[in-house]
């Protein structure tokens, strides 16, 4: 069973201007001649980790994480002006444009991964292979799944405490509660409410029952939670299903899609309908791992899928 790769050191870094108010962090590890790779975090509202970088061989590979506008090391942290699926789309093509990268592997997990297909939309001659992790498709089941009358079946206690926490808008669907209660001027029901909203997604995505106490509600976390619920009350940006009617162009590519049994925040039936919509896929299902990219079984198939891949792209 193979394992991450040992820990590694960036070679590079720099700040992406994107002529706007946002500075891209991107790093570059690994060998400098060897296989473009973009490491696509997942979110929105997340950031790339060190352990990001031991997916691939330092060795066979050109190594490029991005922190994604708002994320992680990118500045100014949280900012929402500016910040779209289309956006990041873009930063992502200025990074292969600046690092004079001809074609390049995209990795992604469930965000990341939905950022891997549509780039691979546009730009498909960019595009040498893909590995997809706990598919995402942005599509109103999806969310529907999350925030209505799906997972919540599962965790009734948790959800129950959720929404217990929210304003009480009539005709409002829990998103729209969310958003009046986050983006809201009384900070202590907004930090509640970003309070019960991480505890929820910890819930469903980790089966993690712990929350956070309200005096260690941060303001990033705060904004942290803006961001994701930015992009969810705007439907990630993209039209009802554009992922799927869009796929016959990406059906030359090598594309690895990776989902395990267990994950409640994206379930199986969207790997399998990605699957469908590219039929050259490798498609593995993981009998016991969730959504989240940790444990054994999930690493091995990450790992192996690289190295694979770097079988096919050397």
């Amino acid at each position: 069973m193979k394992t991450l790769y040992p820990e590694i050191s960036p070679f590079h870094t720099f700040y992406l201007e994107t002529g706007s108010d946002h500075r891209v962090y991107v790093e570059q590890s690994g060998n400098p001649a060897g296989i473009p790779a973009i490491f696509l975090h997942g979110g929105p509202c997340s950031g790339t980790k060190p352990d990001h970088r031991r997916f691939f061989d330092p060795e066979l590979y050109h190594i490029i994480l991005m922190d994604q506008r708002g994320c992680g090391l990118s500045q100014p942290f949280g900012e929402l002006q500016g910040n779209t699926t289309q956006d990041l789309l873009a930063d992502i093509e200025r990074i292969r444009q600046a690092l004079r990268v001809e074609r390049w592997l995209l990795f992604g997990g469930s965000w990341g991964g939905t950022l891997a297909l549509l780039y691979a939309q546009q730009y498909p001659d960019r595009v040498s292979a893909m590995i997809l992790r706990g598919v995402f498709l942005a599509r109103q089941a999806d969310m529907d799944w999350f925030l209505n009358g799906g997972v919540n079946r599962i965790y009734p206690e948790r959800w129950q405490i959720l929404l217990d926490n929210l304003p009480d808008l009539p005709d409002a669907n829990v998103l729209e509660r969310l958003v009046e209660a986050v983006f809201g001027a009384d900070q202590d029901v907004a930090k509640r409410a970003a309070q019960q909203w991480q505890a929820w997604s910890g819930q469903v995505a980790l089966g993690n029952d712990y929350v956070e106490s309200m005096e260690s509600v941060s303001e990033q976390m705060l904004r942290q939670v803006k961001m994701e619920l930015s992009y969810a009350i705007h439907d990630y940006f993209v039209a009802e299903n554009q992922i799927l009617e869009n796929c016959a162009a990406l059906r030359s590519i090598p594309t690895v899609i990776i989902h395990g049994r267990n994950d409640l925040t994206c379930p199986l039936e969207a790997g399998w309908r990605l699957h469908g919509a590219l039929p050259q896929s490798r498609y593995i299902v993981l009998p016991n791992a969730g959504h989240i990219a940790r444990g054994e079984e999930m690493f091995d198939a990450l790992v192996s899928a690289t190295d694979e891949m770097a079988k096919i792209l050397a």
